[in-house]
């Protein structure tokens, strides 16, 4: 996400708490948080793609879940 677009998600946040914002300015608020919202998922997704867990002993203990999401994204 652009920093233009965060920048402008602050900016109404400010305003929202100030003197309150337009319909449109909700309509506005609601798509940008929508789509901060989308970029911060696929952002933690790719992060946990790149986590393999090791306990004390050397042993991979990364959860079947993660594993299983890894192989749906190479294939």
């Amino acid at each position: 996400m652009s920093s233009e677009k965060i920048a402008r998600i602050n900016a109404l946040a400010k305003k929202a708490k100030v003197e309150g914002l337009t319909d449109e300015e909700k309509q506005e608020q609601l798509q940008l948080r929508t789509e901060y919202i989308a970029a911060f998922r696929a952002s933690m997704i790719e992060t946990l793609h790149a986590v393999k867990v090791i306990d004390p002993n050397g042993n991979d203990v990364t959860p079947k879940k993660l594993k299983d999401s890894k192989k749906k994204r190479l294939h």
